[in-house]
């Protein structure tokens, strides 16, 4: 399913090869000597989405990447010479449908998967809670990891918030990013480190337009109008206080929605006014295809990733672009916005538990969340990540954002936000680009009554 949280995370390393906080791994740094850690045996069965699996060469920089199987012969089967491996890589494309036959037919233990994937196969009954597992582990120490992408995401937690079924491994990487260089060319003030949406609607205007200094046509603003997720939205409603429904997802008849509300009406607004300042392809979730290179002509990006800018820094080595593209927190009063979240889960049918516990720990570790930022530039979940380019700003916001992250009920993991309001925010967004803005008013009462008809009818 495209409106899974790894989405975002792997568009935004497309330009790239596609690609132990337990025992002796626990949370350290630094290149050294792998060594056994324990003689348990066992077989552990993991599928996988997207891994590269064997070495290849980065097509932008020319280095050499390490493959999975590779760097598991180097680590793993040191650490734990007894536990056999069986590794099966799933394209992203069927990965929902072949993890899930995977899981109901008992062929697999551990499963990386998309973060609403993950939450999705846990109300199914088909991956089980670590808390346990966790518990009675005094080697793993979950301080290690992000405060937000551990205990504030449901790829990871339960709906009510009270079970852990997932490790954090991976971050997608979304923030503000605006362009040093074009803020300069038309006399405007950078962008604050905590931008409110009013601030970014005020200066995206005046960088809307003709460049005074080029004479090439700018736009103030671009973010996505057709999300899948509508990212951009969850940072607004953190923004504006959004309150829009209240209950349990694990009760959907009984939620209560406040969808036809000031603070709804205020993030539409925003909308309204935002979709002009963009160049036209926005609607279809593009236009800011040079955005971070030097024929950019966008002056801020929401939910961006930085990733051209850093792209161009690792082939040529030219900081440029990185001191050129500037990234800020997100929208919300401490800078939320809605971070992806990749977790390793665990089979409810596992066949050997020990085993995979071992394998689970070593998948979310230190080293190998190095190894994947060091071959494919996956965001780490971890608090001290030293492994990070010092001239990595992107990757160091994106974390920064995680740390600060908190659960909101309208986001993916809401099927009825996921499946019935996405759409109307998206056809708002598009009606508001081609200068014929639907009702607010007309919407949100619409939206409201068939919140409520669609809790009724679970």
């Amino acid at each position: 399913m495209k409106k899974s949280v790894w989405l975002y995370l792997f568009m935004s390393m497309a330009l790239l090869v596609s690609a132990c906080s337990g025992g002796a791994t626990s949370g350290g740094g630094g290149d050294r000597n792998i060594e056994k850690v324990s003689d348990i045996t066992g077989t552990v069965r993991v599928a996988v989405a997207g891994w590269a699996m064997e070495n290849g060469v980065d097509t932008l920089t020319g280095r050499k990447t390490l493959g999975f199987n590779p760097y598991v012969q180097d680590t793993f089967k040191k650490m734990y010479p007894n536990i056999e491996l069986k590794v099966t890589q799933i394209p992203w494309e069927n990965a929902m449908a072949k993890q899930k036959a995977m899981l109901l037919s008992k062929d697999v233990d551990l499963i990386y998967t998309g973060g609403a994937y993950a939450n999705q196969f846990y109300q199914q009954g088909l991956i089980q809670d670590i808390d346990d597992l966790i518990a009675n582990d005094k080697s793993f120490d979950p301080g290690i990891y992000l405060e937000g992408a551990f205990k504030n995401s449901f790829s990871v937690r339960s709906l009510d918030g009270t079970k852990q079924f997932g490790i954090p491994i991976i971050l997608g990487k979304r923030m503000v990013v605006y362009d040093k260089q074009m803020f300069e060319e038309w006399g405007v003030e950078p962008l604050s480190a905590n931008p409110t949406p009013e601030e970014i609607l005020e200066k995206a205007k005046k960088m809307t337009g003709k460049n005074p200094k080029t004479g090439k046509q700018n736009y103030g603003l671009w973010f996505s109008g057709n999300s899948l997720n509508q990212s951009t939205f969850v940072a607004l409603s953190y923004a504006y206080n959004v309150n829009g429904v209240e209950g349990s997802l694990n009760d959907l008849k009984s939620l209560k929605w406040n969808l036809n509300t000031p603070e709804m009406t205020k993030v539409l607004d925003w909308f309204k006014e935002a979709a002009p300042l963009a160049p036209k392809a926005f609607i279809n979730g593009q236009g800011a295809e040079n955005f971070g290179m030097e024929e950019n002509n966008i002056a801020i990006a929401i939910d961006s990733s930085g990733g051209a800018a850093f792209n161009e820094f690792r082939s040529s080595g030219s900081a440029d672009l990185i001191d050129r593209f500037v990234p800020v927190l997100n929208m919300g009063p401490n800078g939320e916005g809605w971070v992806a979240v990749d977790p390793i889960v665990m089979a409810k049918e596992v066949k050997d538990e020990k085993a995979a516990w071992e394998v689970m720990k070593f998948l979310t570790s230190y080293e190998t969340q190095k190894y994947f930022y060091e071959n494919s530039l996956a965001t780490p979940t971890l608090k001290k990540a030293d492994f990070v380019d010092e001239k990595d700003i992107y990757t160091a916001k994106a974390m920064e954002l995680a740390d600060i992250a908190r659960k909101n009920l309208l986001d993916e993991a809401n099927p009825f936000y996921n499946t019935r309001m996405v759409p109307v925010i998206n056809g708002f967004i598009s009606q508001a680009a081609n200068g014929n803005p639907t009702d607010i008013g007309k919407t949100l009462s619409d939206l409201q009554n068939d919140a409520e008809k669609w809790s009724a009818e679970q």
